[in-house]
């Protein structure tokens, strides 16, 4: 039987050792063509979509921060897991987004503080939902509420004593919940929502976001002239054009809501100390933790704040713990590094010093390129005294409301032609000549902006 077998595998060009050589040659050819086909029509779908995948099973990308020290790749957009992306966006010349104010300038001042910033927190702490069962508002962690009280005492930026804090997930949420509080609940129509514009690009969304039969958005405070109650949104300093803002209207059964992210001294002068009913204020752009997703309210009427922690309370049930103490010691380093610290023997650098030098510096360089390009124009802004600081400085905003000229109609499409991404001035309640550029991203992809514009030419 053994012999038959044998027989049978020699005409069949099978040995007693297993496959013959040719069998195996051919099948590992077979093998290899299949392998680089299905890896050539993966890379062309990779470059096409911007997605990872065959078929229908196909994952989005990698957003998460890459893992760099100085200085990030220059295709550091996303992080793919194949060089594809890399190679549709080109790494020489990069796609640069400024279209959101992620304040990632301010990283460096961090890693230099070393643990200055940190905390630990043990498992077992914070589990409870309530901070502070005998404050208004009950979540908010008395520790931060202490340093922000001592923040704006250092600063001189706005008057907290006779006020109640109330703590929100950012000041977005603190927005909505100003509007829930300020709108009357038995009135015949929505309250009437308005800004100055240019104003800020998401306050149309956020505030018909929830289609509440409360509040309802109703454009440009210029050209308001509707009856009845209103709440007008006063952002000061502007986001986008950068300018310090007071109320437009001024009429009775009109509210004021005040958006002061950016009153802060490596902004613009701090020239008094802010005292209305009602301030927002936020993390992100007083201090750059813009992940950590906290900010902060002061509000004088108890009754008002009473009704923005139930609208919290009814959304997130509170706001993070955590968050709130990481804020805490963040806000306390930044107090401490202004010469507020008991460690005398081991002095920090100012972060407010430190900003207004950066953007002071950003803000040169950006002029130096709009008149190399000649094709732009930017705000012009006056000095002024700033109480923190006891010097005339003039204001560098977080961004820039750069304009373009020459007869250029659409600002927004012709920059992203140059692959530099803004965010166009139609968002803002204006023309679209206009768009708003974050002045606040990493070194490496601003002075990358400012090689391309200057290159710019008519």
């Amino acid at each position: 039987m053994g012999k038959m077998c044998e027989a049978e595998a020699a005409k069949s060009g099978l040995g007693s050792g297993g496959m013959s050589w040719r069998y195996l040659f051919m099948f590992s050819i077979m093998l290899n063509l299949s392998l680089l086909f299905s890896r050539f029509t993966q890379d062309i779908k990779t470059s096409a979509t911007g997605f990872v995948g065959s078929g229908e099973e196909q994952r989005k990308p990698d957003l998460s921060p890459l893992s760099f020290t100085d200085k990030p790749p220059a295709c550091a957009v996303a992080k793919m897991g194949t060089n594809s992306y890399c190679s549709a966006i080109g790494v020489d010349n990069p796609v640069i987004n400024l279209d959101h104010g992620d304040p990632t300038m301010f990283e460096s001042f961090w890693r230099s503080m070393g643990d200055r910033g940190s905390i630990v927190i043990s498992g077992w702490q914070l589990m409870s939902y309530f901070s502070d069962i005998g404050n208004l508002c009950w979540f908010l962690e008395p520790e931060f509420a202490r340093q922000i009280r001592r923040l704006h005492q250092v600063v001189g930026n706005a008057r907290s004593e006779d006020h109640h804090i109330v703590v929100g997930t950012g000041s977005t949420q603190l927005f909505q919940a100003a509007l829930y509080a300020l709108s009357p609940s038995d009135a015949s129509e929505p309250t009437s929502v308005v800004s100055a514009a240019p104003f800020y690009s998401s306050y149309p969304s956020i505030t018909d976001y929830l289609k509440s039969g409360l509040y309802k958005w109703a454009g440009d405070a210029h050209t308001f002239e509707k009856k009845g109650p209103y709440i007008e949104l006063v952002t000061s300093p502007n986001n986008p054009d950068g300018y310090v803002r007071k109320a437009v209207i001024n009429r009775t059964g009109g509210i004021l809501v005040h958006d002061l992210a950016y009153y802060w001294p490596q902004y613009t002068p701090i020239t008094s100390q802010a005292d209305h009913d009602l301030m927002l204020f936020t993390v992100s752009k007083s201090t750059g933790h813009a992940g950590t997703r906290i900010g902060w309210a002061l509000v004088r009427d108890k009754e008002v704040a009473r009704r923005m922690t139930k609208f919290i309370e009814l959304n997130t049930i509170g706001v993070s713990k955590d968050s709130q103490l990481r804020a805490a010691k963040i806000l306390e380093t930044v107090s401490d590094s202004c010469g507020h610290s008991d460690d005398s023997d081991h002095p920090a650098e100012n972060f407010f010093e430190f900003g207004r030098r950066q953007m002071t510096k950003r803000w040169e360089q950006l002029r130096d390129a709009v008149v190399k390009s000649g094709m732009f124009s930017l705000p012009k802004f006056t000095n002024d005294f700033c109480n923190h600081t006891g010097q005339t400085i003039e204001p560098h905003p977080a961004f820039a409301w750069l304009k373009c000229e020459g007869g250029i109609e659409d600002c927004e499409s012709f920059l992203r032609g140059h692959k530099i991404l803004t965010r166009s001035g139609r968002h803002f309640g204006v023309d679209s000549t206009y768009v708003r550029i974050s002045m606040l991203d990493r070194d490496e992809t601003f002075n990358l902006f400012l090689e391309r514009l200057s290159g710019i030419r008519s």
